[in-house]
């Protein structure tokens, strides 16, 4: 059984022979190397290149590290590092490609977790110099975070972040229909290597292990962390507040409350920063839509793997309605959009006059889930999981009833309506209709 991930081969179509090192970027198990290695491989082969033109090199397998050995034999292919680990000799690994390729012919290199090779941003810029390669890496763990690629590859980079399945590929990869898949994919996510397991058992073991023995220690290695005990308590608060505004005094103060131990708000921010790096969560800040101004604080939280986020919290606390909002959150940046938590701010009158008998008016903010935003393209969108009653639906669309510009703006529920536009133009979408592809006039192809 096999996930297409057509979304991500589209977007490294897209960036083809563009004269920039292609990245994929992900968590760890979120898909990287299937992506390149066999989706991206296949399309390459379907199209007519030939299988000496593509390049590829796994530098966690020994396979293919026996395939330096020839080279410069009087040196060891793999370099023996302090902490016991090893990189991959970058003098062998050049004089490899070099004999696998020619000025005369154009070749792709797929070069699998790259982060293993000695050097690697040195050798990669090296590949760059020659017109006839087009170069293609994904790299994980604690050498390869989200801010070392900002910084080593600015302007010769062109990343394509890869998240967990989507609702619709995991939907369509396990043949399942939307209301049964849901069931599981709010509780155990979308890591394809978990969504392809028989039991909850098995599922619930992998993923509680996979943060602790990957994701935690990766982000300890790299930052060379003492607080070890500090910074898994303080992803497992993460993960109870997905959704809520938060800023980082309020979580050191919650820290305090719960393990009785202190931390300051400044602690809390590095580690946030650390966990956003490893591609675990994403920090959304807030934009006043009048005042078209980014607020820092307060925050919101979201997880790139629900199912993470479950594992940490003992799959204890599985609340529908801030999930589905990780979800949605989920699906937009699946479909290319740049998202943001929306804040409009009102004037309403309150039950007080003054002393000449008027009415005095209070200012409120109303929030807007998210504002969601691709190239000219914007749409508003509430995220709510039940609009049983006039009331309800009342209360969720307030604050998009106070926004003045022409721009979309959606209400995403989970009641089984058919979709609707109402007197002011506000287009009610049944939650699966929506992850399922409609809704929303966007390509899933954006980029």
């Amino acid at each position: 059984m096999a996930f297409k991930r057509n979304v991500y081969l589209d977007r490294l179509k897209a960036r083809e022979k563009n004269g920039l090192i292609k990245i994929i970027t992900g968590s760890r198990r979120a898909g990287k190397s299937y992506l390149l290695n066999e989706i991206f491989y296949s399309y390459l082969r379907d199209k007519g290149i030939r299988e000496n033109q593509i390049i590829k090199f796994a530098f966690d397998s020994d396979e293919y590290l026996d395939f330096l050995d020839s080279y410069f034999p009087e040196e060891s292919s793999r370099i023996l590092q302090k902490n016991g680990t090893y990189l991959v000799n970058a003098k062998k690994f050049r004089a490899f490609i070099k004999d696998k390729t020619s000025d005369e012919a154009n070749f792709y290199l797929l070069l699998d977790e790259v982060q293993l090779l000695e050097n690697f941003v040195g050798t990669l810029n090296s590949l760059l110099r020659h017109s006839n390669f087009d170069v293609y890496v994904t790299g994980s763990n604690s050498k390869f975070l989200s801010s070392d690629i900002v910084t080593e590859f600015k302007g010769r980079g062109s990343e394509v972040h890869i998240l967990p399945l989507s609702f619709s590929e995991y939907c369509e990869g396990l043949k399942l229909k939307p209301e049964e898949a849901w069931k599981s994919y709010i509780v155990t996510g979308g890591i394809p290597l978990v969504a392809l397991m028989k039991t909850d058992e098995e599922r619930f073991s992998y993923l509680k292990n996979l943060c602790e023995e990957t994701y935690l220690k990766d982000i300890i290695e790299h930052n060379r962390i003492r607080k070890q005990s500090a910074l898994a308590e303080t992803f497992d608060i993460i993960a109870s507040m997905i959704g809520s505004p938060v800023n980082s005094l309020k979580l050191a103060n919650t820290f305090k409350t719960l393990t009785k131990k202190d931390i300051t708000d400044c602690t809390i921010t590095t580690f946030i920063d650390y966990f956003e790096d490893a591609f675990l969560i994403s920090k959304i800040k807030k934009f006043n839509i009048k005042g078209k101004k980014y607020i820092s604080s307060p925050f919101k939280i979201y997880f790139e793997d629900i199912g993470v986020r479950n594992a940490r919290l003992n799959f204890r606390q599985i609340e529908e309605s801030h999930i589905m909002e990780n979800i949605l959150y989920n699906e937009l940046r699946y479909r290319g959009f740049l998202v943001d938590v929306g804040e409009v701010h009102v004037n309403e009158k309150t039950e007080k006059r003054d002393v000449n008998g008027k009415n005095i008016y209070a200012q409120k903010q109303l929030e807007v889930d998210f504002v969601a935003s691709s190239g000219s393209q914007k749409f508003y969108i509430q995220s709510v999981l039940n609009m049983d009653s006039s009331e309800k639906e009342m209360q969720e669309k307030k604050s998009l009833y106070n926004i003045d510009d022409s721009f979309k703006k959606f209400v995403i529920t989970k009641n089984n309506l058919n979709s609707s536009t109402d007197e002011k133009g506000i287009v009610t979408i049944n939650l699966f209709d929506f992850l399922m592809g409609d809704g929303l006039s966007v390509s899933n192809k954006l980029g």
